[in-house]
């Protein structure tokens, strides 16, 4: 399951809790902005867009601080393509999930020869559980918060979830607290003070099941094509195949069948140059 999706979820459906807890408005003028920006196109589970009247509220979870790209670069990146689309005030919040002793989660800037970029960084082991159980939305992550008794808070978490009156949405706060409390909690004490039939018929349930089979589906179909272009070519280069994970399960099939009609590398350079071609459009 991921973790990171399920704190997606949660800021994306209830996105005045969140901007209440982090930048300390009430607001109903929020809306949430679409995950992908320009020049390159951006696509991550973990982050979320939150945009008020008068700015703009990035949210990035993280479970660990390992990334591809380094994290404080990645803020500094988020920001500079928000700015460039929407001009507006920018705040930032980097939201560690799991504890650990990385120096990342210490960081809260970027530093360059000219360049200095600051960002917030919460680390959710060192925050106060009494706002985050006194809200519904964020109950989930106050599984994960400090304290010197887990169970006591976890049990707390549990009965918050039970006072909750509407059915679909303590079916889906009550998912989401057993997900994000498996990172902190044995399945077994999890099971005894949630009832599992209630976090399966949730939508946050059903929808990382979901997500799971479609990350499954296309890693498959990533491994087939990439076993059949060796096959065909002997070698293709890196930058190549990082192309080719880019692209989507649809696209993947499509290389599958134009494939079969490639006669060099040149051809499927080509091909893959005529894939990205309507986005850099979008420049």
């Amino acid at each position: 399951m991921s973790y990171d999706n399920t704190c997606k979820y949660l800021a994306e459906n209830y996105p005045g809790d969140f901007a209440r807890w982090l930048l300390s408005i009430d607001t109903k003028d929020i809306q949430v902005l679409k995950t992908e920006l320009n020049l390159e196109p951006i696509r991550a589970d973990s982050v979320t867009f939150l945009q008020t009247s008068n700015q703009i509220l990035h949210l990035e979870f993280q479970t660990t601080p390992k990334s591809k790209t380094p994290l404080d670069f990645r803020m500094l990146d988020y920001y500079t393509r928000l700015k460039r689309e929407y001009w507006c005030e920018i705040q930032q919040v980097l939201i560690f999930l799991q504890p650990t002793s990385s120096e990342i989660v210490f960081q809260t800037q970027y530093l360059d020869t000219n360049t200095t970029h600051r960002y917030r960084v919460i680390r959710l082991w060192e925050e106060d559980p009494t706002p985050l159980l006194a809200n519904t939305a964020l109950l989930p992550l106050a599984t994960l918060a400090k304290t010197d008794s887990p169970r006591d808070l976890l049990t707390q978490v549990a009965a918050a979830v039970d006072m909750i009156e509407e059915t679909d949405q303590r079916q889906n706060i009550s998912a989401c607290v057993q997900v994000l409390a498996g990172l902190r909690f044995e399945k077994n004490l999890i099971q005894q003070l949630f009832t599992e039939e209630i976090m399966q018929e949730s939508v946050i349930y059903q929808d990382i099941l979901q997500k799971g089979e479609e990350r499954g589906k296309k890693q498959e179909a990533l491994q087939l094509i990439l076993r059949l272009l060796t096959r065909r070519f002997a070698a293709i280069g890196s930058e190549i195949e990082q192309q080719i994970r880019t692209l989507s399960i649809t696209q993947l099939e499509d290389l599958a069948e134009a494939l079969l009609d490639f006669n060099s590398q040149n051809d499927l350079v080509n091909y893959l140059q005529n894939i990205s071609l309507p986005q850099a459009n979008q420049q």
